[in-house]
């Protein structure tokens, strides 16, 4: 199995029903850890660490999977319908955390692609998660 495969696995029983709830501008069910992955070590649950991206490298091997890279994409443009709100108010403030996390950990593996970046002003005025930027520091 494919280290990605987790994340296709948890996608295909949940990934409609996330993308559902992130249009409707209330997450209410558990799957942030497989829709909007950070960095292993930045949570400490079971599902952290097993969904959570090993390093940079597994983050761009995430990004060139097509499926990965268009839910993801997908995602964060869905989260865009409500940039006039707090990440918090509609994830809660321990998965809007792992929004930010997220995409500073993409932002950084794809700087390029500007969705990341986006999400980062909209919600968080720009400012990238210092844990993920402090982690993949340690890794270059």
């Amino acid at each position: 199995m494919s280290k990605l495969e987790r994340f296709l696995e948890a996608q295909e029983r949940d990934y409609r029903h996330a993308m559902q709830e992130i249009l409707a501008g209330r997450k209410q069910t558990h799957w942030i850890w497989y829709i909007f992955p950070q960095l292993r070590g930045n949570g400490h649950s079971e599902n952290s660490i097993y969904y959570g991206i090993e390093n940079l490298e597994e983050a761009r091997d995430y990004l060139h999977n097509p499926v990965l890279e268009l839910r993801l994409l997908a995602a964060m443009d869905a989260m865009m319908f409500h940039r006039d709100r707090p990440a918090a108010e509609i994830l809660g403030s321990v998965d809007a955390a792992k929004l930010r996390s997220c995409a500073t950990l993409f932002h950084l593996a794809r700087p390029e692609e500007q969705m990341f970046r986006t999400v980062l002003k909209a919600f968080f005025r720009g400012a990238p998660c210092p844990l993920t930027v402090k982690a993949v520091d340690q890794f270059s």
